[in-house]
């Protein structure tokens, strides 16, 4: 499923303004010399990489739920299309600052994917594309971001998913092996996304996110379990989530939150890597590990879904998406956006 790039609505009015960093590509456009698509261009590009932690989806019905996949744009921490600021977003915050065009990547069910690998039909139906999809997109793209963050891997710390039942009990070896792979294959779609910013006569800046704070999570869960228990209209679809994320049940969250950790240890690593390897020597580059999402505290049942306790409530939305902006300051800077008005 493509994504639709989304410009700040009152982007022309910006513009025009005398003291916007754009105006002179405004006056190049009312005198004719660029086209509106021109003008677009010269914005600054934000794109979002990353899975449903990203996304407004909330799981009920399988069928209201893949009709929720194809429209939960808009909806989330990353991006919020609604004047009205429900949630406290990316985009809201930094349209205080610039006019910018938004591109959404992000997808239900993405996971940490090998590029060649086999999608399976229900992520098909969905319409996701993994890891390697969203950033064969941005790679393919004619307008390279300026900003690309990146929130994926919750999908792939699973690790009971189709587990062997004598890795149940003692699992050390199956974490250990799951996190390099998670490693591996994160690194591999890194490095060709920062190969594309090398050729790129502008700026880029990535920001990789870590994991969310399950052990932060895991209490605002049981907390809604526990109002659950006491009244049963309240999160109707909650037992519904063990049966997309295995590892969910209260016997395998301890390892689960290992398994993250060991995954946000490798992810800090593999940036200061690529860094020491490709990034140091372009000086129009920037990428950056943050643990904004780590440590965001989601240890409150309010935090989740009212419908299934799963995903972000827009209260939940709002401190991932205030957590994620607040650690862009030095990102912005260097792309020197960060004063622009």
């Amino acid at each position: 499923m493509k994504s639709a790039p989304f410009v700040s609505p009152n982007f022309l009015e910006r513009v025009a303004e005398p003291d916007s960093p754009f105006h002179p590509d405004y006056l190049a456009y009312r005198r004719g010399a660029i086209t509106r698509a021109e003008l677009i261009s010269r914005l600054p590009h934000v794109a979002m990489i990353g899975d449903s932690v990203c996304t407004g989806i909330y799981i009920s019905s399988p069928w209201s739920t893949l009709w929720r996949a194809h429209r939960s744009r808009g909806k989330n921490w990353f991006l919020h299309f609604d004047a009205a600021p429900t949630i406290c977003s990316i985009s809201k915050a930094l349209e205080t600052i610039t006019p910018f065009v938004a591109i959404e990547c992000a997808g239900v069910g993405a996971l940490v994917d090998h590029e060649h690998g086999h999608q399976n039909l229900f992520r098909r139906i969905l319409g996701t594309r993994n890891f390697s999809g969203q950033v064969g997109e941005l790679v393919r793209a004619r307008r390279f971001p300026d900003l690309i963050l990146i929130s994926i891997g919750h999908n792939s710390v699973d690790w009971a998913w189709q587990c062997p039942p004598h890795e149940l009990d003692t699992p050390e070896q199956r974490l250990e092996r799951l996190s390099k792979e998670l490693r591996q294959n994160y690194a591999r779609e890194l490095r060709r996304l920062a190969d594309c910013a090398c050729i790129q006569q502008h700026r880029v800046a990535i920001v990789v996110y870590g994991l969310i704070n399950f052990e932060s999570y895991f209490k605002g869960r049981e907390a809604a379990e526990r109002l659950r228990k006491s009244d049963t209209t309240l999160y109707p679809h909650l037992e519904t989530t063990s049966k997309y994320f295995i590892s969910f049940h209260p016997d395998y969250r301890r390892n689960l939150i290992r398994l993250a950790s060991m995954a946000n240890e490798g992810l800090r690593a593999m940036v200061e890597a690529l860094n020491d390897e490709v990034v140091q020597r372009e000086g129009h580059i920037q990428l950056r590990y943050s643990n904004a999402l780590a440590t965001a505290d989601l240890s409150r049942a309010e935090l989740l879904h009212p419908i299934e306790g799963w995903h972000a409530s827009a209260a939940g939305h709002s401190v991932l998406g205030d957590a994620a902006f607040r650690d862009l300051a030095s990102s912005l800077e260097f792309l020197g956006i960060a004063d622009s008005h």
